[in-house]
């Protein structure tokens, strides 16, 4: 492990995440250094559990507000795509009080009949063909119904939904990304989120809510963008519309779609603890952390040093970009017995898939928390077993652990 190791080197992550090469990081090069091409300078990497923690509880020293993806933006794109995710410190906390009542536990919990019934239909439809594409027919329809109802939009919108987080969110993949993010023609889209066109007409789409919602009394999550009072007292422009309606619409729909289908995956690949979860169903609340561990549906979020900083017996400069790789301290030894075991009874499980502490902790945790359990307390009742009958498709990325198509063939009880 060393310098031969590149988390920039996207080959890394084309059959999903590369979990020998994170053990070998933790093991000899805690903070590791990965070269990356011009325009970008590299960057740093931590891939043990406790470090991440306190570069995420220390926002003073490693800010969100110089972005959160690999890409080094400038002062002009900075301005132009700052979303709650690239903000930190009384804004951020504004912001977040906008949007945190749609999303608190007791909020979410009004929402489990309405997701049992759409769990119930998605099954149907799938289970009733025999043989399908779980990510089509289960994974990707079930949270793009549930984004649909939080936005209050038809669920005739849900296939152009998926659509633009798929473009979006696959910037590095050639068979989703409109242009490359790494294409110089993408520089006409510098200032949108992700350099894709898809931004431009999610962008549209919220504004035909809004001007429909300005004004009047609604509690979906475009009329409290729209009408919400921010307790800082500076309103919301337009751009900060833009840029968190967009994060709502990628946020509310890839990562428990990604986490579902890893789940099955990890389900067939280790048919005891199916059997384990069939024969006790009541372990399905508490097995979701166990989901959620071993999916790790974001590998990463970037911080960027404010000022020097010692780590490791190594000098992060001021300015440079520390990578915190969520996947790796979800498998980290120090933390996690066994780590590399998929255990539906594993108690403690503090993973860090929401993040693990500190102000940026995933405001929707509770929301995949109630779907994850519903679908699979519907799911494992259902089936004996599920076999995958072809090739498993993985998104080129080292930001999202994605999975594109996965076919399956399901035995039902």
């Amino acid at each position: 492990m060393g310098s031969a190791t590149n988390l920039a080197d996207l080959d890394l992550f084309e059959s999903g995440a590369p979990w020998t090469v994170f053990k070998g990081l933790r093991q000899q090069e805690p903070l590791h250094w990965s070269e990356e091409p011009a325009p970008n300078h590299g960057f740093w990497s931590l891939t043990r559990y406790h470090d991440i923690v306190s570069v995420l509880r220390d926002p003073a020293t490693f800010t969100s507000e110089r972005f959160t993806n690999l890409e080094e933006v400038d002062a002009d794109q900075e301005e132009a795509r700052r979303s709650l995710l690239e903000t930190d410190g009384s804004r951020h906390r504004a912001l977040r009080r906008l949007l945190q009542g749609q999303f608190t536990p007791a909020a979410v919990a009004h929402y489990e009949t309405f997701l049992r019934g759409l769990t119930a239909t998605t099954l149907d439809n799938a289970f009733a063909q025999g043989e399908f594409d779980f990510v089509r027919d289960v994974a990707a329809d079930f949270p793009i119904n549930v984004l649909a109802r939080l936005l209050d939009v038809p669920a005739t919108d849900n296939r152009q939904l998926i659509e633009w987080g798929n473009r979006m969110i696959g910037f590095d993949d050639p068979e989703h990304a409109d242009i490359l993010i790494s294409d110089p023609d993408s520089e006409r889209y510098r200032l949108v989120p992700f350099r894709s066109p898809a931004a431009l007409e999610v962008f549209a789409y919220g504004d035909g809510l809004a001007k429909e919602r300005r004004g009047k009394n609604g509690k979906d999550l475009v009329s409290v963008l729209v009408n919400g009072e921010m307790s800082d007292g500076i309103p919301l422009t337009e751009r900060d519309f833009h840029t968190n309606f967009l994060l709502l619409v990628v946020a509310g729909n890839e990562t428990t779609r990604h986490t579902i289908t890893h789940t099955m995956i990890n389900l067939i690949n280790h048919p005891d603890q199916l059997a384990r979860l069939q024969e006790d169903p009541d372990l399905i609340p508490w097995a979701v952390e166990e989901f959620l561990r071993f999916a790790s549906p974001v590998y990463h979020f970037r911080r960027t040093a404010t000022k020097d900083a010692e780590i490791h017996g190594k000098t992060v400069k001021k300015g440079e970009k520390v990578v915190t790789w969520f996947a790796s301290g979800n498998r980290d030894e120090a933390i996690f017995e066994n780590p590399d075991k998929f255990d539906v009874t594993r108690n403690p499980n503090e993973h860090m898939t929401f993040g693990r502490g500190g102000p940026h902790m995933c405001l929707g945790n509770a929301l995949a928390r109630i779907e994850l359990r519903v679908m699979f307390e519907d799911l494992i009742g259902r089936i004996d077993s599920m076999e995958v009958t072809g090739p498993v498709d993985y998104l080129r990325s080292n930001f999202v652990h994605g999975i594109k198509r996965m076919p399956v063939k399901v035995n039902l009880r």
